[in-house]
Order: C-alpha cells, then structure tokens, then sequence
C-alpha cells in the first residue's frame, strides 16, 4: 500500500491539479461532491474521532491519578482542537488564489517540498487510513464473537462455533457492501450520522452502567505502577500520556471531509467547518471525560490493560451487567466500526482512483471502482488476519504517526502562512510542534521498551 501512496503523489505537485478550477478533482471521491455543509462535518468528525482506544483512558488515570489525570487529559484536548483549527485555516491558501489542499499529503508537500514533505507524511497518511480499517477489522470482529459468545451462554448454541477470522470475514463483507454504494465522501454523510449515534452510545452507555453498580471490593485509586525504579515509573507515565494522546483520532481526514464543502471568496469553507469542528468536540469531550473519570472511580486500579473499561465490564462486573446491555453495547460498537471504515478507507480510494484518472484522464468507470473496492477490502482482511495482533502495536505504530496530528500543523501553519519571526503565532507554533515532536520520539522509545520487556504475541494468521 505505500508503493500506491508514493505513485499516486508523483504529480501532487502539479499547480493545475491542486486548485479548484481543475475538472480532476470532480473525478476523485473526495472532492467529487461539494456540497456538504457544518452538519454533515459533524457527523463525518465524530463518527471518524471516536474510537474504541477511548475506552484505555481510565487505564491511563490508573497510573497518573486524579490530578495529572484530568490535567493531561484537558491538555491534549487543548492541544488537538487547537491543531484542528490550523488545518482547517491552511486548506485554503491564501497566498495562492483558489488554491484547496483537500489532501493530507498535498498541505504537507505544500508546506515542505515534494521530497520532504512525502517523507514526512507518506507513512503516517497510510497507517492512519490502511492501517486503521485494519483495526477497525480486528476491532469490530471481536466485538462479533464477544456478542455471540454473550448470546450463546447459556447453552443454547456453541458459543465456540466461529472464529475469529470469520466473524474477521463477516465485518469486512458488511464494510465493503456499505462501500458499494458510497461512491464519494459526501455521499457517507448519512452512514457518518448513524456511526456518529453508536459511538456516542456506546461510549455513553459503558460509563452509565459502570459508575452506578458501585467499586468492586480492593478498588484502591493508588498509583497501578508496580514497578519501583524510576524508570519503570518514568516508562509508565509515558504509556499513560500516549494513550490520552493517542485517544483523540480523524486528523488526518479533517482536510478531506472539509474538501467536500463549497467554497467561494466571499464564503470561505472553513467557516461551516470551523462550526462543525466546535459541535463535534462538544460531542467527543461529553464522552471522552465522563468516561474517563467514571471508568477511573468505577474500577480504580483495577482497570485491565486490555479492553479498558469495556474489559472490566466484560470481567469484573461480568455478573451483575446483564446480557442484553453487554450485547447491545457490541452491536453499537460493530455498527460505529462499520461506519468508521467507510470514512478512512475514502482517502485509499481516492488514491487508487487516481492512478487511472492521472494515466487516462477520464473518471475511473463504475466496474473498476467497484474493484478497487473488493481489492482494498480483500488486502484489509487479509493483514488483519496475519496480523491480529496489530492492535498490540497500536502504541509503537501511532508514536510514529502522532506528529501528523500534533507537530506537522504547527510547522505547516510557519511555513505557509509565515508568520512575523518571533511573533506569538510564530513562538506558539514552534513551540508546540517540537513538544510534539520530543513527545512521540518519547512515546516510541516507551513502546518500544515495553515489547522488549513484556514480549509480543505474534499470533500470526491465529486470530483469537
């Protein structure tokens, strides 16, 4: 997949193909359809944001506690929302008239070059749009035996009788059949609003269920780390920060959904935008923050370091949560996966589609993008079930990547909008892209200093 991303952009840098005058951009599914509006970038950002990874921020005050906890968590919210806003400001230049980047990757050539700025952004771009439905994939199939294995406890069928690569193989037909008729990213306006209803669900209902059914017994709020060296301690606040860090998601198609909104000189696109980031962050804290802090008071340190809090209502309170609640929350997490796939797997469409756009220059015919369609869910089920255990390296993986939502804005917002030297923006911006920077070579060095220690399950082509 990244030899598609490097032959797709070799031409990103043609002046013609960037701006809103070319007919190419009618052709791609992103830009295809330019009528969305602050409502459906609502649905699109919090269907794409909220994450099965919310549910480790209760594991993540385990180990900061009450104070740094919250701190850290205000913080890095600060910190994305903010980021945000400089994507959403840079996708129209304006120092190049009616230029629009509505690509992650042509803002990031924009602002470093073609050379660096591929270097820069080429992996994070693939891992956080492949790489995602991959675990989205592995994700939303758990989540598929978990609600039959619940269904079938009480011997009414075999709560064995599928596997984890076909309830794998179920989620991807489903994802892929959703695709079909998603022949744009403004067309996936309505799935976002449903994906958008589950992942406020799901993540409203777990802490609602957990917080009244009370502490289990040796609940303590003391520090979970075990460890009694300072490095030990030093390796576990890091693990902490990078799950709070790594719990905010869908910068990387925040240009791409503001891509599919009219614009002209006298109403900017960024202005719909800008209302539909402040809904949906209104959304994403009313879920995130109850979360955390009622996952942290319900289990203490006795929160799992797998699952998170929905593990501990799988585990601890296994007896006293009922069936019914238990698989209603799997379905709404299949049906936000669902939805979610359908968003990151748009820019891995609209780069196959390019290759035939750029070579023909014509619109890719319907055949061929159902095609590429097959293909990409094929290649998505496939890593997923050779590497099952990806999601173990979630941690390592997205350290690498979490300079495209923290860092590159920074750098990108210096480098276009220039900034007076030495200026608030100026030092603000510099600032805060090196901190992002030390923050996930920091991140990295953790991850990968907890696989030396605690090994890694490679259960390749054994998911389970």
């Amino acid at each position: 997949m990244g030899e598609l991303y490097v032959e797709v952009n070799t031409q990103v840098s043609t002046p013609d193909y960037q701006t809103e005058r070319n007919p190419v951009d009618a052709w791609l599914p992103i830009t295809k359809s330019r009528k969305g509006n602050a409502y459906t970038s609502t649905f699109h950002l919090i269907c794409s944001g909220i994450g099965l990874q919310a549910l480790l921020l209760p594991f993540a005050f385990a180990a900061l506690g009450w104070f740094w906890g919250i701190v850290s968590l205000i913080l890095a919210f600060g910190w994305q929302f903010y980021t945000i806003w400089l994507l959403v400001h840079l996708h129209e230049s304006e120092s190049v008239s009616g230029t629009r980047y509505s690509r992650y990757l042509r803002l990031s050539i924009a602002a470093f070059g073609v050379k660096l700025g591929k270097l820069l952004a080429i992996f994070p771009v693939m891992y956080l749009s492949g790489g995602t439905c991959v675990l989205l994939i592995i994700n939303a199939g758990t989540a598929i035996e978990l609600l039959y294995q619940t269904m079938c406890s009480n011997g009414i069928c075999n709560p064995k009788a599928f596997t984890g690569a076909e309830c794998f193989l179920v989620f991807v037909c489903l994802a892929i059949t959703v695709a079909l008729f998603c022949s744009n990213l403004n067309s996936v306006a309505g799935v976002s609003f449903i994906g958008a209803i589950t992942a406020v669900g799901y993540c409203t209902l777990i802490w609602v269920v957990s917080v009244p059914k009370g502490k289990p017994d040796g609940t303590s709020y003391a520090s979970s780390m075990v460890t009694s060296s300072e490095i030990g301690r030093f390796r576990c606040v890091l693990t902490a920060l990078g799950i709070i860090a790594l719990a905010f998601r869908g910068h990387n198609v925040v240009l791409e959904i503001q891509g599919t909104m009219p614009s002209n000189p006298k109403h900017a696109s960024n202005e719909p935008m800008w209302k539909g980031v402040k809904m949906s962050y209104l959304f994403i804290s009313l879920c995130y923050f109850p979360l955390a802090i009622g996952g942290y008071w319900a289990c203490g340190n006795k929160i799992p370091t797998s699952g998170g809090v929905l593990g501990a209502l799988s585990g601890l309170s296994e007896q006293n949560t009922s069936k019914f609640v238990k698989g209603f929350i799997y379905v709404l997490i299949v049906i936000s996966s669902l939805c979610s796939f359908q968003i990151y797997a748009m820019p891995v469409f609209d780069n196959l589609e390019f290759i035939y756009v750029n070579k023909k220059n014509k619109e890719c015919p319907r055949r061929l993008r159902l095609g590429i369609r097959f293909f990409f869910g094929g290649l998505t089920y496939f890593i997923a079930v050779a590497l099952p255990f990806l999601g173990s390296l979630a941690a390592l993986l997205g350290g690498i990547a979490l300079p495209l939502t923290c860092a590159y804005p920074c750098f990108m917002w210096i480098a276009i909008k220039k900034p007076r030297p030495n200026g608030a923006m100026w030092w603000s911006n510099l600032c805060l892209g090196c901190l992002g920077i030390v923050l996930s070579v920091l991140l990295v060095v953790a991850a990968v200093r907890n696989l030396v220690i605690n090994g890694l399950d490679a259960n390749f082509f054994n998911p389970h």
